[in-house]
């Protein structure tokens, strides 16, 4: 008895060494929770009840099923009850990164519990086989230590259950996890998965974190000052950095960049609980980026297969200032509505209005959307660019069914055929509606066949009998960081391939020429940018005289947009006709301006051809030039011959006085010859038009500016006009 009591002591001290060898090797996809002790951060401690049950339920729907004579574990089909907390986002993150988890491992855990003697010794309930799949994952993620239970939870009996079940073996399930890795020569379960899982995995754990700014609620300056007062310092790039950072985006101004080490910290703050950082994945603020700069302030938008309403929101918040309107297709439960107005109203979003027909049966010449020019189109994809898959079926609203592919590295062929057909044809219908101008296209995957292909497809097969433009590819309206990006943009296709600091992402902008009939004109523009007063101070057209008179009163710009669609009609028209008057104004004035040369009478125009009189000299032999007269005569004043100017450099010219400085006179000669030119003689000499207009009085401006007259002439020099001959 001693023999067999030390042996068993022995027994167990080799399986706790076991247990903790395990420990130090063991890695989990799954860091939800905590960290490994190799970061200094707290061990895992376990889920709350009702986590393990929406995981279970989860898992329960993406399993791998088998082929009967290799079911080994059979798993019910009725679904595990869940509390009312689960609807809690945090709480739904959870249950998808526990059921992902033991997702990747379902080969591995169902061969412990066979090999632990779980199975088929118990006599557990098919539908508890979902839950003990889930807890074990965890179990043995947590180095088989006990769970954490909170006094304020409320306990539920099936987890209890499969709690105490799985404690009662703990050595077993330790021992057969360890002969596993033996068998498939790893350091850890998690080495078993394929490469291309664990690189993604990888990738995730140090992906930063993006965040755009709602500039409805807080400018970008006021940001950045708010993150210097909690310690955050700006910095150009955040790889590599365990401190406090934060860097602005190059392709999106409004995006900040954050380690992913900081995401628990950050949601604690202000500026995340009041909705003006929203965390989101940075290919959905390129796609709506996108679109802002294809449009015109008035032009409507259509996005489809949105999936998470905060693109629909930074889609609102980057045409807050203009007059356009947002449709959401797709919602398929009015239920929703009370609680999507809520988060927009919280957001500050004002101008979205959802639809809840699918995208496929709305008529492309549906009357609400007239006006729309630009399709924002997300279409359901692989996902297989992003890093993070339980974020994309969250944020992205997308199938758990895609879970699977994403736990094996891959779509299969079927389903990726599937996939694009669904893609080509919202494609090619975004493109049959004729009031649009552009549509983006928009996918999250590394797959040619559901990015380029699709598009290159749709363009090919476009009909081209209804009256519009064809769609043609255009260049990425989006700025070209890197000469990779730049590589890759070569046949106008905007693509970032998966890496450290970003996930995949593909885009392409189709664009047509606008119909000639609905072009808009420069006053259009200004009139409608004036009606919603945001040219309020700049005076756009001055209203003539004339019309001054028949108007008694003026109606001033609105200094706010308003709703009234009457009221904004009014303005438009008004402002249009006063710019016609003022056009019709200048027109008569140019007409009456070009008619005057052949007038002897005196004009403004003229004046710039006119120098005034200069000082008058002491010689009483010359005539005599008066400077800055109050009253002139008639008779120092000419009228000459008017240039016409282009109608294109028409301008208000008004009267200037013009007192030239004296200047050479030009021809050659010496200069002491040139000094003793009696300059009076010159005005009385040089007279350039042959016949004489009545009341002509030559002035210097027809003289060719000759010498500034001089006093106390030799009287010898009178008696010769022309002394240089």
């Amino acid at each position: 008895m001693l023999r067999a009591t030390s042996e068993l002591e022995f027994s167990n001290e080799k399986n706790t060494e076991e247990i903790s060898q395990l420990a130090s090797l063991v890695l989990s996809g799954d860091t939800s929770t905590g960290e490994k002790n190799s970061t200094g951060l707290p061990e895992k401690t376990g889920y709350p009840d009702s986590v393990y049950i929406m995981a279970a339920n989860i898992f329960q729907g993406i399993r791998f099923e088998k082929s009967p004579e290799k079911v080994l574990i059979k798993y019910g089909n009725e679904p595990l009850r869940s509390l009312p907390e689960s609807e809690d986002e945090s709480f739904q993150r959870s249950s998808y990164e526990l059921a992902f988890s033991a997702l990747k491992f379902q080969d591995i855990l169902e061969a412990i519990l066979i090999d632990s003697c779980i199975f088929p010794s118990t006599t557990i309930p098919d539908h508890l086989s979902s839950l003990i799949i889930v807890m074990l994952y965890d179990f043995q993620d947590r180095k088989f230590q006990a769970r954490f239970l909170s006094d304020n939870e409320e306990p539920i009996a099936e987890v209890q259950e499969v709690e105490n079940l799985l404690n009662s073996f703990k050595i077993k399930l330790a021992a057969a996890l360890a002969r596993c890795r033996i068998k498939h020569d790893a350091l850890s379960i998690y080495h078993i998965l394929p490469e291309t899982v664990r690189n993604q995995e990888l990738r995730a754990s140090t992906l930063p974190l993006y965040a755009w700014i709602n500039t409805c609620k807080i400018s970008p300056e006021e940001v950045y000052y708010s993150l210097k007062k909690r310690g955050y310092n700006k910095v150009k790039s955040v790889l590599h950095i365990d401190d406090k950072v934060f860097a602005v985006d190059q392709h999106c101004y409004d995006v900040l960049i954050f380690p992913s080490h900081l995401k628990n910290n950050l949601l604690n703050i202000d500026l995340f609980k009041d909705y003006k950082l929203i965390f989101q994945d940075k290919s959905r603020s390129l796609a709506v980026h996108s679109v802002k700069a294809l449009l015109n302030m008035d032009d409507d938008i259509l996005m489809v297969n949105t999936g998470s309403w905060y693109t629909v929101a930074h889609m609102s918040i980057l045409t807050n200032n203009n007059t356009s309107k947002i449709f959401v297709c797709g919602v398929k439960s009015q239920a929703k509505d009370p609680d999507l107005k809520n988060l927009f109203t919280k957001m500050g979003c004002k101008n979205i209005e959802i639809l809840h027909e699918a995208f496929l049966n709305i008529e492309s010449k549906d009357h609400r959307l007239q006006k729309v020019k630009v399709i924002l189109l997300l279409p359901r994809c692989s996902g297989l660019g992003v890093s993070n898959p339980v974020e994309f079926i969250l944020n992205e609203h997308e199938d758990t069914g895609l879970l699977k592919d994403f736990s094996q590295g891959g779509t299969s062929e079927d389903k990726l055929h599937i996939l694009v057909q669904q893609q080509y044809e919202q494609l090619t219908h975004a493109m049959k509606f004729t009031k649009a101008q552009a549509v983006v296209y928009c996918t999250c995957s590394v797959y040619p066949e559901e990015n380029e292909g699709v598009v290159k497809k749709a363009l090919e097969f476009q009909d081209h009998g209804i009256k519009v433009q064809p769609y043609r590819l255009s260049p990425p309206v989006l700025p070209l960081c890197s000469l990779k990006e730049i590589h890759l943009s070569t046949d106008k296709f905007f693509r970032m391939e998966p890496s450290e600091i970003t996930n995949g992402c593909f885009l392409s902008v189709l664009t047509r020429e606008r119909d000639p009939s609905e072009a808009v004109s420069v006053k259009d523009v200004l009139a409608r940018a004036a009606a919603k007063g945001l040219l309020d101070g700049i005076e756009l057209g001055k209203a003539s005289k004339r019309e001054k008179k028949k108007k008694k009163s003026k109606i001033p710009l609105s200094k706010a947009p308003t709703n009234d669609s009457n009221d904004i009609q009014m303005k438009i028209a008004e402002f249009l006709n006063r710019e016609s008057n003022a056009n019709a104004n200048r027109s008569e004035t140019l007409a009456t301006k070009t008619s005057l040369p052949q007038k002897n009478t005196t004009t403004a125009g003229s004046s710039s051809h006119v120098r005034k009189p200069n000082k008058p000299t002491s010689n009483p032999s010359g005539p005599t030039f008066m400077k800055n007269t109050a009253q002139p005569r008639p008779y120092e004043r000419q009228t000459n011959f008017v240039r016409s100017r282009p109608e294109d450099r028409v301008m208000a010219l008004k009267p200037v006085e013009i007192v030239l400085p004296p200047v050479m006179l030009p021809f050659s000669g010496s200069q002491g010859i040139k000094s003793q030119i009696p300059t009076q003689h010159f005005y009385y000499r040089w007279v350039g038009p042959n016949t004489v207009l009545p009341n002509y009085f030559p002035s210097p401006s027809t003289s060719r500016r000759g010498e500034k007259p001089r006093e106390n002439l030799p009287s010898s020099l009178l008696r010769h006009p022309r002394p240089w001959l």
